[in-house]
């Protein structure tokens, strides 16, 4: 099946119009996982020019409040949106160069962890940033040897 044929399935299913900067948003969140919104409208601009980055964050909002992305808030970041929704997964996110790579859930079922005290909440998630540093900047301290 064609891939924009599927969007716009997606997009109907969750209650929404079907527009290009939609279609180009999601297109762009498929191969660049945890982008934020200014890597999002680089992504798309080619193909939708006239596109704001104002029309972009309009369009990250609603696509995150029908359910088909998340938004992440690392600190010292700005929000990042994924795809990958509905399965209470964690993140890791690098101290140095701020890349973020998914952390499945310890336990598999949302909320996979226990708070000591709920204060009367019923609990049904829970977010865990892991921070540490990536491959790659674990390989760039690495001493040079001569």
């Amino acid at each position: 099946m064609d891939p924009v044929i599927d969007l716009e399935t997606t997009l109907r299913q969750a209650g929404l119009r079907v527009t290009a900067p939609r279609i180009a948003v999601l297109r762009a969140l498929e191969t660049r996982p945890h982008a934020d919104a200014d890597e999002v409208f680089r992504a798309i601009a080619g193909d939708l020019p006239g596109t704001s980055l104002q029309a972009v964050y309009v369009v990250l909002g609603a696509l995150t409040d029908a359910g088909l992305l998340r938004r992440i808030e690392p600190a010292g970041s700005p929000a990042r949106y994924e795809r990958r929704t509905g399965d209470n997964h964690h993140h890791v996110v690098c101290t140095r160069c701020g890349a973020v790579d998914d952390v499945d859930c310890v336990h598999g079922d949302a909320p996979c962890l226990t708070p000591s005290s709920t204060g009367g909440y019923a609990i049904t998630t829970a977010e865990v940033t892991f921070w540490g540093l990536c491959p790659a900047c674990q390989a760039a301290d690495v001493p040079v040897r001569a």
